[in-house]
C-alpha cells in the first residue's frame, strides 16, 4: 500500500467515525490528494410525487441539497477544522443524491505548467470553440478527459507504483529489513 493509499484509508476511517450518524445514509466517499480532502455524503432522494416532471424532480433534488448544505454548515465547518488540523489538508464537501453529484466547496490549486506553443494552441482551440472558458479550464477539461479514457491504464500505473513501493520497503534500509535487524 502506498503512502497515498494508506493516508486515504486512514482519513476515510476517521471521517466515517467522526461524521454524525444522521449523515451516514452510506459511508462517505473520501478522496485525498496532496492539498485537499474531498468528502461526498449521500443524501436521500426527495419524493416529489407521482407524475412529477423531470424539471420538478431536478428542482426537488436542488432543494434537498440546498437544505442539507444550509442545515449542516456549522457542523461541517467544525469537522473540517478538526480534519485540517489533524491531516494538514483543506477539506471540501459535496453530496450525492441518486445520480446527481454536487461539490459545495473545493480548492482550485494552481499547478505549475510549462507548456510549449503546440500545447498552448490546443488549449486556445478549446477556448475559442467554447468548450472551455480559459486555458486553465481547458487544461482541467483535458485532464478529466484523459482520466475518463485512460482509467484502465492509470489503474495499471497505480498498481505498478504500489509494487515499486513494496519492493523498496523490502529492500535494504526499508522498514521490513529494519524490523528484523537485517540491513
Amino acid at each position: 500500500m502506498t503512502n497515498t493509499n494508506k493516508a486515504q484509508a486512514e482519513i476515510a476511517a476517521w471521517f466515517t467515525q467522526r461524521l454524525p450518524e444522521e449523515w451516514a445514509v452510506t459511508p462517505p466517499e473520501v478522496t485525498v490528494d496532496r492539498e485537499e480532502i474531498t468528502v461526498v455524503l449521500a443524501v436521500s432522494a426527495p419524493e416529489p410525487g407521482e407524475g412529477a416532471s423531470e424539471a420538478e424532480r431536478a428542482e426537488a433534488v436542488a432543494g434537498r441539497i440546498a437544505r442539507f448544505r444550509e442545515d449542516t454548515r456549522e457542523r461541517r465547518i467544525s469537522i473540517a477544522r478538526e480534519a485540517e488540523h489533524r491531516f494538514g489538508r483543506k477539506v471540501a464537501w459535496g453530496v450525492r443524491v441518486g445520480d446527481h453529484h454536487e461539490l459545495f466547496t473545493h480548492l482550485a490549486v494552481p499547478v505549475m505548467t510549462r507548456l510549449r506553443q503546440p500545447e498552448r494552441q490546443v488549449l486556445d482551440t478549446l477556448v475559442d470553440a467554447g468548450v472551455a472558458r480559459s486555458r486553465a479550464h481547458a487544461l482541467a477539461w483535458c485532464v478529466r478527459l484523459v482520466g475518463q479514457n485512460a482509467a484502465d491504464w492509470l489503474g495499471d500505473l497505480q498498481s505498478a507504483m504500489e509494487q515499486v513501493a513494496r519492493v523498496r520497503e523490502a529492500g535494504p534500509g526499508g522498514t521490513s529489513s529494519a524490523a528484523t535487524g537485517e540491513g
